[in-house]
């Protein structure tokens, strides 16, 4: 009875291996092997023997004459098998056409010798071999087999092999299938010779079958190599070589580029007529995708091809890829966005954290965004080993994006994980060409690719472009693959580290001009932090000519108003930035004093023209461009920008105008009733006086009667109050008394803070259980205490051995007295007085009779013409003064005991 199968292989020119078909649930068909009777051909080689002469060329016109195509046999007799493969001896046809003729015919088989009477179907076998041997075909030819050497196992030098061969195209016979993946095939290289090698299909990889009998196989592994049989068994392809099996080398390791040991398989890619059956396999299911292999495909498109088929097995959800699981709702929504954030936008970089994170500022939120580039792990800087390419790294970034304009594609949300934070992970786009900028860092070596578990869809939406950005990173031994060991980075010299160190390179910088560096931190809107690369310094710059207001320093203490504002704002512009500074002078905690300059921006203008610094006039007055800072201050009060967002220019004229003057340009005299209520010796002469104005004093004294009944009963302070500076309080003096008071600073460390009494002007430290929120019925009226000095005169210096004595003097003549006070002059707050005692009957007589004259008379003040700019507006009085400090040098009074200690003015 004849019998129909498909010619799976052909193992000679006289044997077939036949398979049935495929079975309703898809079950791999059951094989079995059919010996054509009564014909002979070559034996093909193995490893322990060589090939019959002609084998190959027999075996070859039969596999072209049958592989893959329906054959009708018939089964004479079976043999016994050790497996459960059928053994026949019968016969065989391909449409119609006796395969032992055909074989006869073309002179690729022999007519076995047979010691039975000779039949019809002998007797014609027999006659077409004669033809064959007549016309000298086949194994007949008279010129005899080729010659060829057949290599039956892989090559001894496997890096040689490869380096020669790589990329290149190579005809080959597909001769076993061992799973879907990989193949056993026979290389017909170019100068006539045979080469044998495994190959591992490049990009995928196939379940597993099992190598044992009756062991069960991986899942869809057995209908994996079926795909493969079926389209490449002995079919003739061209194989292309792409690399041994090694993956990516470890960073950092040494000698990681070493020679590899011979290999047992290539890595490549089979190519049939009909397609790469690696992308047939994995759109079938029937293969996953091998994240690894992206760099060896990456050049021809291949992973693209793949990364493609990939997409319709999982929609599908083919084989393999039945239970995939979908993307995270929580991090790819329909919306477009990311936790309530935009998924996809445009941004500028404001810093760089390490060689894998930045900072961008969302264009259209303002909101700044904190991102891990994404399957991307950078150099970590506290360990020794990486620390060189970490900054090297982290460096790299700066200058590519920092104050860039980026575009950011949030790919997923990496969850909180112990002491890491949730954090955003982004592909980041920069430039004309949207370079990603992480593909980019790790082609240098400078970062390396995460190995993501093979069903975690949490990745880079270029990584199979980081991946193959590794592997030539890896071929080129650069960065962190190099295996070398980098010198270790030395810490910046801080030269702000005191200001005797600070103050011996003020005259090297000033010398210089301008000089590079780079904004390493933004501790306020006006103080920085500089590296100088080229030196290996680091430096605290403070900008001249402005004040910017303070930040908190810690938890406990409370920024000035629009200070963060401040910090931000310079943060966001001048973070990690190239800059320019110039040195004026150093203070005395190490802190150069000068300009900072973004390209042609001065920092200190921007800053005053945001509303969040104000020109400081002592210092601004003496740079050269005075003018614009004090015309940005201007625009930044006209817009009422930040700081002045209450700002009223009718008021502050009316506050800054000047008392009524006469002819002459001096004040017109305005007489008031003070007392002196305190006296400060501290950090320079100064005093505070209270005008007697009667509604004032009297609205005073009523509201100190109320104030002390209210703290007759006990006010415990609210348990979560805490004094800080700026605030109106209550607080208890050393006398015991309860006054109005406001806090200048406070340490929650100490438990205290430094007051100012504001009725009376005195200062001291009390104890934060000595102070109490102010009572808002207590807040209506202002603080009656004045700050003032004396008009035209100092006293002597502080460590002059006079000084106290004059302090002394000064108490007698003034403290607790009730005194005349004529104002000379008014420098913002602070009045500048001449004093009168309306008891001194030589001030009766003589008008221009003052305090101030009587204390140069004794010797224990000099005429202040630097700090009283004023003084050229009062000639007579000048004249008044001058004779005065004439009397006190005839006398030798005071400072003059030992003769004339005055400077030439």
């Amino acid at each position: 009875m004849s019998l129909k199968a498909i010619v799976k292989s052909v193992i000679s020119g006289d044997t077939l291996v036949l398979r049935g078909r495929t079975g309703p649930q898809g079950q791999s068909p059951k094989e079995r092997i059919l010996h054509l009777a009564d014909v002979v051909a070559p034996r093909m080689g193995n490893q322990t023997r060589e090939d019959e002469p002609w084998a190959f060329e027999s075996r070859d016109f039969l596999r072209a004459l049958a592989v893959g195509k329906e054959i009708s046999f018939t089964s004479t007799h079976s043999f016994p098998s050790n497996d459960d493969v059928t053994r026949d001896f019968g016969t065989a046809e391909i449409g119609g056409v006796d395969v032992a003729s055909e074989m006869l015919k073309n002179g690729w088989a022999k007519v076995k010798e047979s010691k039975r009477d000779p039949s019809e179907d002998d007797i014609r076998k027999r006659d077409i071999e004669a033809e064959a041997k007549a016309a000298g075909k086949g194994l007949w030819n008279s010129h005899g087999p080729q010659a060829r050497i057949v290599h039956q196992t892989m090559p001894t030098d496997s890096q040689a092999f490869v380096s020669e061969w790589k990329g290149k195209s190579i005809d080959a016979l597909v001769e076993q299938v061992r799973d879907g993946s990989t193949l056993r095939v026979r290389l017909l290289m170019p100068d006539g010779e045979h080469q044998i090698v495994n190959i591992a299909l490049a990009g995928v990889r196939c379940a597993r079958t099992s190598p044992k009998q009756g062991e069960p196989s991986e899942p869809w592994a057995e209908e994996a190599k079926f795909f493969t049989e079926s389209r490449l068994l002995q079919r003739s392809v061209r194989v292309i070589i792409l690399s041994l099996p090694t993956s990516t080398a470890t960073p950092f390791q040494a000698g990681a580029n070493s020679a590899p040991p011979p290999a047992s398989i290539f890595i490549g890619s089979v190519l049939h007529p009909a397609g790469n059956v690696a992308e047939h396999l994995v759109a079938a299911g029937l293969a996953r995708v091998v994240d690894w292999h992206a760099g060896m495909l990456a050049a021809g498109g291949g992973m693209e091809r793949l990364r493609a088929a990939e997409k319709v097995a999982k929609e599908k959800r083919a084989c393999l890829y039945a239970n995939v699981p979908t993307a995270s709702a929580s991090i790819t929504q329909s919306n477009g966005t990311a936790n309530g954030n935009a998924r996809v936008f445009d941004g500028t970089v404001i810093r760089v954290w390490s060689g894998d994170q930045i900072s961008v500022v969302d264009k259209e939120s303002g909101k700044e965004r904190r991102l891990q580039l994404s399957s991307t792990k950078g150099p970590k800087l506290a360990d020794p080993k990486q620390a060189y390419y970490a900054q090297e790294a982290r460096e790299f970034l700066r200058k590519k994006l920092v104050g860039k304009h980026v575009k950011v594609t949030i790919d997923f949300i990496r969850p909180r994980d112990g002491e890491y934070e949730e954090r955003e992970c982004a592909t980041i786009r920069y430039g004309g060409q949207n370079s990603n900028i992480a593909e980019q860092l790790v082609e240098k070596g400078l970062a390396s690719v995460v190995r993501h578990r093979r069903d975690d869809e949490d990745r880079s939406s270029d990584y199979d472009k980081l991946m193959a950005a590794e592997q030539a990173a890896v071929a080129e031994t650069r960065g962190i693959h190099s295996g070398k060991e980098q010198p270790a980075v030395k810490p910046p010299v801080n030269i702000s580290e005191s200001g005797a160190r600070a103050t011996t390179f003020v005259n090297g910088f000033k010398r210089q001009g301008k000089v590079s560096a780079v904004v390493d931190y933004v501790a306020s809107g006006s103080r920085f932090k500089l590296f100088l690369p080229k030196d290996n310094q680091s430096l605290t710059l403070v900008l001249n000519g402005i004040r910017a207001p303070r930040t908190a320093r810690n938890p406990s203490e409370r920024s000035e108003p629009f200070g963060q504002e401040a910090a931000d704002f310079a943060t966001r512009r001048y973070m990690q930035r190239d800059v320019e500074f110039e040195v004026d002078t150093v203070d005395k905690s190490g802190g150069f004093i000068g300009t900072l300059w973004l390209k042609s921006e001065n920092v200190a203008i921007s800053l005053v023209k945001e509303g969040l610094a104000s020109v400081h006039s002592f210092s601004a007055d003496a740079l050269s461009w005075s003018t614009q800072l004090y015309a940005a201050e201007a625009e930044a009060k006209q817009a009422q920008k930040n700081l002045w967002e209450n700002y009223d220019e009718e008021a502050e004229k009316a506050a800054q105008a000047p008392p009524a003057e006469d002819d002459l340009g001096r004040l017109k005299p305005e007489y008031l009733d003070v007392i002196i209520s305190d006296v400060r010796a501290e950090n320079g002469f100064s005093f505070s006086v209270q005008i007697l104005n009667t509604e004032g004093i009297a609205t005073l004294e009523k509201l100190m009667r109320d104030f002390s009944l209210h703290h007759r009963v006990a006010h415990p302070a609210p348990s979560n109050f805490v004094p800080k500076a700026g605030d109106l309080v209550s607080a208890k003096f050393s006398d015991g008394s309860w006054y109005r008071a406001r806090i200048r600073r406070a340490s929650p460390i100490k438990k205290e803070a430094e007051v100012t009494f504001i009725d009376y002007g005195n200062q001291d430290s009390v104890s934060f259980s000595n102070i109490r929120p102010l009572d808002p019925k207590f807040r209506s009226l202002p603080g009656q205490a004045q700050d003032a000095r004396l008009s035209f005169i100092r006293l002597v210096a502080s460590e002059s051995e006079y000084h106290a004595d004059a302090v002394q003097r000064f108490r007698q003549l003034c403290e607790g007295r009730k005194l005349v006070a004529n104002i000379d002059y008014k420098e913002g707050t602070t009045l500048h007085l001449r004093l009168i005692d309306p008891n001194d009957p030589v001030a009766t007589q003589d008008p221009l009779a003052c305090i101030n004259a009587d204390l140069l008379r004794e010797g224990l003040a000099s005429i202040d013409r630097k700090g009283c700019k004023y003084i050229g507006a009062y000639p007579h009085i000048m004249s008044k003064l001058q004779t005065a400090v004439a009397e006190a040098k005839r006398d030798r009074a005071g400072m003059f005991e030992f003769g004339d200690v005055e400077e030439d003015e």
